[in-house]
């Protein structure tokens, strides 16, 4: 069974920074791309930034020039780095993996795999 553990959530004043990671491990064959999504209370859970194997990125219009993903592919490692954080970031924070398993039987399957979020709270 694949699990995704995320850690670095807590409580930072505004104008702060948080390093947010989540590590992918068990019976993983490849990972594709793996992101990270959001959910603030009473709003829609909505994607942060998103990195492919390759190292392609793409980020939400609300954290581009603050927020910056990168991977370690080698240890099948997700970081987000968040920089001049605002009240209105406070949120869960999920991580999110697409990737394939190494089957009991049969073929490897494809598949979407989330953590269990982390709290991101940014007040004063």
């Amino acid at each position: 069974q694949v699990q995704l553990v995320e850690s670095g959530g807590g409580l930072v004043q505004p104008g702060g920074s948080l390093r947010l990671s989540c590590a992918a491990s068990g019976s993983i064959r490849s990972i594709y791309a793996m992101g990270w999504y959001r959910q603030a209370p009473g709003k829609q859970r909505e994607l942060v930034a998103h990195i492919t194997s390759g190292g392609s990125s793409n980020y939400a219009d609300s954290v581009k020039g603050r927020f910056t993903i990168s991977r370690d592919n080698a240890k099948n490692t997700v970081y987000l780095q968040m920089n001049s954080l605002k009240p209105e970031d406070t949120a869960v924070y999920y991580c999110n993996a697409d990737l394939t398993v190494y089957p009991i039987s049969g073929f490897s399957r494809r598949g979407d795999y989330w953590g269990q979020g982390t709290q991101v709270t940014v007040s004063s």
